[in-house]
C-alpha cells in the first residue's frame, strides 16, 4: 500500500501531455531556471542517458519520470537492434529503474519508421502508466515495475492501419483512456487502407476492454493522425485528420459537433487541441517533412463548435505544437519558428520573435516565464506577459526539437541521447 501511494500522482507532477486535461501547456511552478550554463553547471542537477533519437516527451509522477525513446544506446545487449522503448527513472536522482522495449512492426517505413522509437507521451495514473507502443498497442503497465496490466492491439484488434507511427498521448479520466488509434493513409498509395477503423477511443482504464469508438474522418484522413485527444467539461475533443475538430461526450461518445478547418495545401491537424475556459484553442499542420506551408491558428467554442477567431495568412503559418493560455495570454509556435503572444479573447497579436529555426515542441509557460526549444538545441527562456522581453537563450548536449516539462521545482529537457533535470540555485 505505501508503495502503491507513492506512486499516485502529487499536485506538482506532470503526468502527462499537457499536464492536465485541458491540454493546456502552464505549469504552476515557482523558482525555475531562468538560464544556465552551456553544460549546464550548478543548476544541472542529474541526466539520464536515453537511445539515440528521442521524440517523445517526458511526464513525472509518483516520484518517476517516464520517457519514449528509441534503442540506439541499448541498456540490455540481449534486446539490441531498432526498438521502440519506454524508459522510467527516478525523479530525485535520475537513476534508471525500469524500460519497456518493443519490436518494430514488419514492413519497414509503412507503419514504423525507421530509427523513430516511441513517440506516444505516456499518462500515468492510480498507479499505472499508459502509452501507444510504436506497435499501435495501447499499453497499461504498473508504474512500480513496468509489469504489463493489459495491451489493446489497435492493428489486430481494431483494424487500424498506421501512417510511419504512432504518436498520440493517452489522456486518462475518470476511469476512461482517450487516444487517437492513428489510422492513416498509406504511405506509398496514399490512400486510406483501413476507413472504417475507428479513429477515436475511449477505453476502460482498469481493463482495457473499448467503452465506445468512432471512425468518422474515414476516407478523408488527409495524411497520418498523431494528434492527441482533451477533455474539459465532460466534453473529449479530437483533432481528426481530415482536418476536423470532433467533440463528443467523454462518457458515451455521442457526437456533439464538428468543425472543418480550412485545407490550405494540404494541411489538417497535428498538433493537440488546448482547452482555456470555453474555447477550443489549435493550430493547422502537417508532417514536418513536408514543409512550412500556409496553415492557421483557430479558437472554437467548447459548447457549440462555433469559430470564435481565426488566425491565418501572413498573420501566422502552420503549426504542430500546443498551446498555452495563461492570465488572458495566448502563446503559439508556428513551424517555421515564430513564438507569438496574442490576446486570447481576440486572437491579435501582442508581439512575436522569429527564433530563426524551426520549432516542433510547445511553448511552457511556468514561473512568469516561457520556455520554447528550436530545432538548433536552443532553449529560450521569455518573460510572459503583453510586451516582448527575452530572458536568456541556453542549451545542453544534444538537445534538437521538443518541449519543456516542469513539475516539484524541476525543469524536464529531454535531448535526442540525455534527459536533463534542472533546478534554479
Amino acid at each position: 500500500m505505501i508503495v502503491l501511494l507513492a506512486l499516485l500522482s502529487l499536485p506538482d507532477d506532470w503526468p502527462m501531455w499537457g499536464g492536465r486535461p485541458d491540454r493546456n501547456m502552464v505549469s504552476a511552478e515557482k523558482n525555475l531556471p531562468a538560464a544556465w550554463p552551456k553544460d549546464g553547471g550548478k543548476v544541472l542537477r542529474w541526466t539520464a542517458r536515453l537511445g539515440d533519437h528521442t521524440y517523445g516527451n517526458p511526464v513525472v509522477a509518483g516520484g518517476r519520470v517516464y520517457i519514449g525513446t528509441n534503442n540506439g544506446q541499448p541498456r540490455d545487449i540481449a534486446a539490441a537492434g531498432d526498438k521502440g522503448v519506454l524508459m522510467c527513472f527516478s525523479e530525485k536522482d535520475g537513476a534508471f529503474l525500469w524500460q519497456a522495449v518493443h519490436d518494430k512492426l514488419p514492413g519497414g517505413d509503412v507503419e514504423d519508421f525507421n530509427g523513430i522509437g516511441i513517440c506516444s507521451t505516456p499518462c500515468v495514473a492510480g498507479g499505472r502508466v499508459y502509452y501507444v507502443s510504436n506497435r499501435a498497442e495501447l499499453v497499461c503497465r504498473e508504474a512500480a515495475d513496468g509489469k504489463v496490466a493489459w495491451i489493446l492491439d489497435l492493428k489486430k484488434d481494431l483494424g487500424v492501419f498506421l501512417h510511419q507511427a504512432a504518436a498520440s498521448s493517452p489522456l486518462v479520466h475518470e476511469g476512461r483512456v482517450f487516444v487517437h488509434t492513428g489510422n492513416g493513409t498509406h504511405l506509398e498509395t496514399k490512400k486510406v487502407k483501413a476507413p472504417e477503423a475507428p479513429s477515436f477511443i475511449a477505453v476502460d482504464a482498469a481493463s482495457g476492454k473499448v467503452v465506445w469508438k468512432d471512425a468518422s474522418p474515414g476516407a478523408d484522413i488527409l495524411n497520418g493522425q498523431w494528434s492527441s485527444p482533451a477533455v474539459a467539461g465532460g466534453r473529449v475533443v479530437f483533432a481528426g485528420g481530415d482536418a476536423r475538430l470532433y467533440a463528443f461526450e467523454a462518457a458515451t461518445g455521442k457526437k456533439l459537433w464538428t468543425f472543418e478547418a480550412p485545407k490550405t495545401q494540404g494541411n489538417n491537424f497535428v498538433s493537440t487541441p488546448a482547452i482555456a475556459g470555453t474555447r477550443v484553442i489549435v493550430a493547422t499542420g502537417q508532417d514536418p517533412e513536408a514543409g512550412t506551408k500556409p496553415g492557421c491558428l483557430l479558437a472554437v467554442d467548447l459548447q457549440s463548435g462555433k469559430e470564435l477567431w481565426r488566425a491565418e495568412g501572413e498573420a501566422f503559418g502552420c503549426a504542430i505544437s500546443t498551446v498555452a493560455v495563461d492570465g488572458g495570454l495566448l502563446y503559439a509556435t508556428e513551424l517555421q519558428g515564430v513564438l507569438s503572444c496574442r490576446d486570447v479573447e481576440t486572437g491579435k497579436s501582442l508581439w512575436s520573435h522569429d527564433l530563426l529555426s524551426l520549432v516542433w515542441g510547445s511553448p511552457l509557460v511556468a514561473d512568469g516565464k516561457v520556455y520554447v526549444r528550436n530545432a538548433d538545441g536552443e532553449v529560450v527562456i521569455f518573460q510572459a506577459g503583453r510586451e516582448k522581453k527575452r530572458l536568456s537563450k541556453n542549451t545542453l548536449p544534444g538537445l534538437s526539437h521538443g518541449t519543456c516539462v516542469a513539475a516539484n521545482g524541476a525543469l524536464y529537457v529531454a535531448g535526442d541521447k540525455a534527459l536533463y533535470a534542472l533546478r534554479a540555485e
